[in-house]
Parts: C-alpha cells; structure tokens; sequence
C-alpha cells in the first residue's frame, strides 16, 4: 500500500511540473504568435504603400 501511495505521489508531482512547462511554453507560442501578427501586419502595411524595401537604421529617410 505504501508503495502504491509513493507512485501516486511521485506521479502528481510529475504531472504538476509537466503542467507548469506546458502553461509556460503556451504563454511562449501565444507570445510568439502575436509578434509574427504584428510582423505580418507591418509587411502587409508596407507592401501596401509601395516601400516595400527593407529599412535599415542608419540609413535617412527619403525626405533628407
């Protein structure tokens, strides 16, 4: 009986730190889902204005 009661509580231990990991990882891909919206978003918006390139930082606006 002991040792079934030391599975099971070696099981819930596992199952909670599995539990933590995925709740994480999903907090991750949420996060990471979001910004590849935003990127999308930003391409979609520059592809419609007609720039199109790419924008480097130390590059001057056009209208220098």
């Amino acid at each position: 009986m002991q040792h079934l009661e030391e599975q099971i509580a070696h099981l819930t231990r596992t199952v909670d730190e599995l539990n933590t990991v995925v709740t994480r990882q999903q907090g991750d891909i949420d996060r990471l889902a979001r910004r590849v919206e935003m990127l999308l978003q930003r391409e979609a918006d520059r592809a419609q204005e007609g720039s199109g390139g790419v924008v480097f930082g130390d590059e001057r606006p056009p209208h220098y």
